[in-house]
């Protein structure tokens, strides 16, 4: 009785190669949505249709969906029930609910950070100011919004306190959306001198004064903001940049 041939396991594919691929895409697919948005070439409000993106990626619908699903979590896009997924659009009342609280959480944070930094962290915080005005001016808006808020996470670091720095992180993500969209170029040397005056602040421990420079500046910066849905002119692909 012959025997059969043994099996090269080499030779077949892993039972998790699937999914890696899977979740490759899925990773491909957001990282597509989230730089097209970050960068303003979808526009707030633009379609995205499940059944187009699963054309123009060559993936299923499943893998479409959980793009999305982690799209709408980061608060990139809107899931609207039977109407399907568009870049999300804030409105003004939403919009100044994020700032609000983000106002409130920065201040407690604030007043810890004075209280705990050390010299070591105030010349941290230096060379990042220096960072700054390294850019500021050869920087597109897109990319000096991510930079400003990595400042904002560097002084709630001080604060020690991990549970407020993830809430914190959260809103930063949702606030940085909305000035990377909405504000208008030309005001990184105003918020670079903004930030400078908090860190100066920090230094000379004081916290009241920290306080109302950061109160003072994310002010400023939320009336810089113009909530304007704008029409998208262009084919979703070539929006996406898969064409």
């Amino acid at each position: 009785m012959s025997k059969s041939p043994p099996v090269i396991a080499s030779s077949l594919p892993h039972p998790d190669d699937h999914s890696s691929a899977s979740d490759a895409m899925v990773r491909h697919i957001y990282q597509t949505v989230f730089e097209r948005v970050m960068s303003q070439q979808l526009a707030p409000g633009t379609k995205l249709p499940e059944a187009a993106l699963c054309q123009l990626f060559n993936v299923g619908r499943t893998t479409v969906q959980k793009a999305l699903q982690k799209l709408a979590h980061d608060h990139i896009v809107e899931l609207r029930p039977n109407r399907g997924a568009i870049v999300a659009m804030p409105t003004p009342q939403e919009m100044q609910e994020i700032f609000e609280a983000r106002r409130t959480l920065e201040a407690s944070m604030l007043a810890l950070a004075v209280r705990r930094a050390t010299k070591k962290d105030i010349a941290a915080l230096r060379r990042h100011l220096k960072e700054e005005h390294a850019v500021m001016h050869t920087w597109k808006q897109t990319d000096w919004a991510r930079l400003a808020s990595s400042f904002h996470l560097r002084v709630a670091e001080l604060a020690r306190n991990p549970i407020l720095h993830r809430y914190l992180a959260e809103l930063l993500s949702r606030c940085s959306l909305i000035v990377a969209l909405h504000e208008p170029d030309g005001h990184a040397s105003c918020e670079h001198e903004e930030h400078a005056r908090v860190v100066d602040c920090i230094a000379n421990g004081d916290e009241a004064g920290a306080v109302r420079a950061m109160d003072k500046h994310l002010h400023e910066l939320e009336q810089r903001i113009r909530l304007v849905a704008q029409q998208p002119g262009n084919s979703l692909a070539r929006m996406l940049g898969v064409e």
